[in-house]
């Protein structure tokens, strides 16, 4: 219809009126604030490359979690396998390869395992390579539970509750687990209320250190410090006198008036002795005298010289 030619959705509601619609004069956009930058795509929630960085900082925590995890350890070979046995050892099982030739080590290993309740578990050949990482197995090897270290307020426990003056033995850098069994044997031995390691740098319990203690390390308490430098400090704030083993000491051992004081007798290692920081966080350093022609004691030796003195001037003292 000509008349009626306007199309439809053009007409006007009634009571609209013609011309421009009012705004709001540009206020709503002046007041609107920024979302300011981008954040970058890693830190995006719900963005590709947030969850990959999100997964590969799981994996990192995952993995130094497991690096910090104590582990059980397998000594492999026939006579390592005995010598653990007859140690008395904590172990939670003997492997013995299926068709292994029986000799005298092999008979007396499983009969010594049996006797002590130790779950005997015959393996093949290839499956006793994969858990020993192809050491030399000679068809026996005996699993070790992880030590179970104490806490270093432990062993600050354990020398207030003494009746004895405290007495703590301190390693700093010692990495041969040799001399760490054979450190913990000498402080079993003269009283020590405990034996402190760092956590970097140093031997742990392993079948060889538990081998060479004797035993003892089931017998007195071992704890690693995350900085023994730090908690050799609070040992002091807790009255403890703290004295390092150094070949330059200030006085030799036969000047040791502190040993019947609390006391935390420090080993260095025997290449470079303690080291800086732990140097000055003693309150003395003493020395062995020595004959001119050594050079120097093996660290477990020096450290069995001290604790006997220590031991032997506290029992002086508590007969006056």
């Amino acid at each position: 219809m000509a008349g009626n030619s306007r199309r439809k959705g053009a007409m006007r509601k009634p009571g609209t009126k013609k011309g421009a619609v009012g705004g709001s004069g540009g206020q709503k956009s002046k007041g609107l604030e920024g979302k300011g930058p981008t954040p970058r795509a890693t830190v995006r929630p719900g963005h590709p490359a947030q969850r990959k960085a999100a997964a590969q900082q799981k994996a990192q925590q995952r993995r130094a979690a497991a690096k910090d995890k104590p582990v059980a350890e397998l000594v492999a070979g026939r006579n390592p396998v005995v010598e653990c046995l007859r140690a008395n050892v904590p172990t939670t099982a003997l492997y013995v390869q299926i068709g292994v030739d029986a000799d005298e080590r092999v008979t007396e290993a499983v009969r010594m395992a049996a006797d002590r309740g130790i779950s005997v578990l015959e393996v093949s050949k290839p499956e006793l390579d994969r858990l020993t990482g192809g050491a030399l197995h000679q068809g026996l090897s005996l699993q070790m539970p992880p030590f179970e270290y104490a806490h270093p307020d432990d062993l600050l426990r354990a020398a207030h509750e003494s009746v004895e003056p405290a007495l703590l033995v301190a390693l700093d850098g010692v990495t041969d687990p040799r001399n760490l069994g054979a450190v913990i044997r000498s402080a079993a031995a003269f009283g020590a209320d405990g034996v402190l390691l760092p956590q970097r740098r140093s031997a742990g319990i392993t079948a060889v250190a538990w081998r060479t203690s004797a035993g003892t390390a089931a017998k007195i308490p071992v704890a690693v410090a995350t900085n023994l430098t730090r908690t050799l400090r609070q040992y002091a704030a807790e009255g403890l006198m703290v004295v390092g083993l150094d070949a330059d000491g200030s006085i030799t051992v036969d000047q040791l008036s502190l040993a019947t004081s609390p006391l935390v007798v420090v080993v260095g290692s025997e290449g470079r002795g303690l080291s800086r920081l732990v140097r000055e966080a003693c309150d003395e350093t003493v020395s062995i005298p020595m004959s001119a022609d050594v050079e120097s004691l093996n660290a477990s030796v020096a450290a069995g010289v001290v604790l006997a003195e220590v031991s032997r001037r506290r029992r002086v003292a508590g007969r006056t």
